[in-house]
């Protein structure tokens, strides 16, 4: 199946408030068997957006078409659509497997077919044993494979997840993150992923769609996003430390552009030898390496480098880079090379 949703846009209105624009000409396409993830900050329209494809939110302006077809004003059941929230909705009363086989009953199927649907769903999902339990003996990495199942009886064209793994710890993220991403690519079917983990997104994506305000910032392959960040936002936004942004001017380059250099990608010199002069204000060992806090006369500096290197808080030293690590935006922030 194919997604395609040209110039979606959506205003939300409240009395005595002003109009808040929730989507923004937004175009998005999702290929047959493709991964696309959302990422951007709280408000930037990737929740919208994503129960726009369900059909769960109108457009003001805009259309969705699946497999070429204007789906625009069709319901969520006309769109063989599979949506999973971060809120799983599990009935607490039903066991695993009823809870599976809910919608399939509820839309008629017989009996020994949803037995045999739930059956291989469970299986698929790792979840075979827990059919008889219910959700409150449930672990949340369980409930979430339930979810999960759950939505894979509807035989969707098109998987949507909505954060589905905010609400559980790190380790278990990165293991429904891999069983999700295995799981798509033995089902073959589409899927559009919404998060604001950036760690999450590189991690899923066949391609990545950065949205900011409503509006499309970015789309590429994880690749693209982290190597050449269209804006200065986008950069920001797809790293967990912060970038060291430079006028060029206090580096001695010409023109009113910033450099944008990514902690990794920073090393500290001895005092008086590097490109800038910092003094370090603190350490922080941070998965096996060490993210060194500094101050400069640019500002705040943030370095990686490996623990057992760490220099000393309070002590003054050099920072360099290779120029071919340098992002240069230009002022309003867009990428200039």
């Amino acid at each position: 199946m194919s997604l395609t949703v040209d110039g979606a846009t959506r205003t939300f209105t409240r009395r005595g408030r002003p109009p808040v624009p929730a989507l923004r000409q937004v175009d998005l396409s999702v290929g047959v068997g493709e991964l696309v993830v959302l990422v951007g900050p709280s408000g930037s329209g990737k929740s919208t957006l994503l129960r726009a494809v369900a059909g769960l939110e109108s457009l003001d302006a805009g259309r969705v078409l699946v497999d070429g077809t204007d789906v625009t004003t069709a319901g969520p059941g006309e769109r063989a659509v599979a949506l999973v929230f971060q809120d799983l909705a599990l009935f607490p009363h039903l066991t695993v497997g009823e809870n599976i086989g809910f919608g399939a009953r509820g839309r008629g199927a017989r009996a020994a077919e949803v037995r045999t649907a739930v059956a291989e769903a469970a299986e698929l999902l790792g979840i075979a044993d827990l059919v008889d339990r219910r959700p409150g003996e449930l672990s949340g990495g369980e409930r979430q494979r339930v979810a999960l199942a759950r939505a894979l009886l509807r035989d969707p064209r098109l998987f949507l997840l909505d954060e589905p793994f905010s609400s559980v710890d790190a380790e278990l993220r990165v293991r429904l993150r891999e069983e999700v991403k295995d799981l798509q690519r033995r089902t073959g079917v589409a899927m559009v992923h919404v998060t604001h983990d950036r760690t999450e997104a590189m991690a899923l994506a066949d391609r990545v769609v950065v949205l900011r305000g409503g509006a499309v910032e970015q789309v590429g392959t994880p690749d693209d996003v982290w190597h050449r960040p269209s804006t200065l936002s986008v950069a920001r936004l797809m790293d967990d430390v912060p970038l060291a942004v430079i006028t060029a001017a206090s580096v001695g380059q010409p023109g009113d552009h910033v450099l944008a250099v990514r902690a990794g990608d920073l090393r500290l010199r001895p005092a008086g030898s590097g490109r800038l002069d910092v003094r370090v204000d603190d350490v922080v060992l941070d998965g096996g390496t060490a993210v060194v806090r500094c101050s400069s006369p640019v500002g705040p500096v943030h370095v990686r480098a490996l623990w057992e290197d760490r220099p000393r808080a309070g002590r003054a030293y050099g920072v360099d880079w290779e120029a071919r690590h340098e992002h240069r935006f230009a002022a309003d922030g867009t990428r200039m090379s």
